[in-house]
Order: C-alpha cells, then structure tokens, then sequence
C-alpha cells in the first residue's frame, strides 16, 4: 500500500466548526458562496477548540467589502493579553466580481447575507455565506408539514419492507 501525502490528511481532517441552523429554517437561501475570513491568531486557535456561535452573525457590504458582524468567537483559553474580543467585526475575503453581485442584489430586493456554517478547507477557515430572503409564518408551516409528511412516508415504506422480508 502506498503511503499517504500529507496534503491530503490535512484536506480529510478539514471539518465544520459551526452552523446556523436557524437561519434555513428562517430564511429561503437563494445562493451560497464560499468565503475567507481574515483573523487573527488566537481566533484560530479557539476555532480549532471547536468554538464558536453563529446565532446573531450577519454580514454587510460597506464601501466595497464584506464584513462579518457579531460572530462569537470567544477568548482562547491558553491566551494572554494577545487575546481577540469576542464579537469584533471580521472581514470576509471574496472576489471583486462576487461583491458587486452581492451588492446589487442586497441593494434591490429584501434580501440579507447570512453565514451558514464555519469550516476549515486545507487548512484555512472559510464561511459559507447565504443570500438569503426572509420566510413567512405560513412558509414555516408548510416546511414542517411537509417533512412530518416525507417522514411518515419513508416510515410505512420501511414497515411495509420488514413485513415482507420478515
């Protein structure tokens, strides 16, 4: 057997550090796009810890760039006084084509930008950033009815198949 590279362990032990799932329950998402976020070093390392919260993030175009607010990266343990605040705004690292989109189609319409998940790919922190439009009460409803409904079906397919095969 051959051996591995390191490149590509460092690709496999790529994982996802938070997620928002109140935002698609929320929120219609209309596009993702993949993002770099610029920090610094102790919000790496507590990134690493596997901590993180994107309840209240959001991000906003201001003067031709993409920030991210209130993303909640706390104090890394073993820090000093290089410690980071924990709710500092971070800049997201997109290309110049990507914003102007972005930016015209949050200018226009209702929509907003949200973060869905963090991850690390190859060794670097990126965010999943959604556009996103806002839901209605009926919308919600609709949804959880029709997963009750997709789940009661995938339920009696599978009860008709033990029944047969049994």
């Amino acid at each position: 057997m051959a051996k591995k590279s390191k490149k590509s362990s460092k690709i496999e032990s790529a994982g996802i550090v938070a997620t928002n799932r109140k935002a698609r329950h929320d929120f219609n998402i209309l596009e993702t796009y993949e993002a770099g976020i610029a920090l610094v070093g102790t919000e790496v390392k507590a990134l690493r810890e596997g901590k993180a919260s994107l309840v209240d993030a959001f991000a906003t175009i201001d003067d031709g760039e993409v920030w991210l607010r209130g993303l909640h990266i706390p104090e890394y343990s073993h820090g000093t006084w290089t410690n980071h605040p924990p709710k500092r705004n971070r800049k997201l690292l997109l290309h110049r084509g990507e914003i102007d989109s972005l930016m015209g189609k949050v200018r226009d319409g209702n929509k907003t930008l949200l973060p869905l998940s963090l991850y690390f790919k190859n060794g670097r922190m990126k965010v999943e950033l959604g556009l996103a439009q806002g839901k209605q009460d009926y919308d919600k409803r609709q949804d959880i009815k029709r997963r009750t409904e997709e789940r009661e079906i995938t339920r009696e397919l599978g009860r008709k198949i033990k029944g047969i095969n049994a």
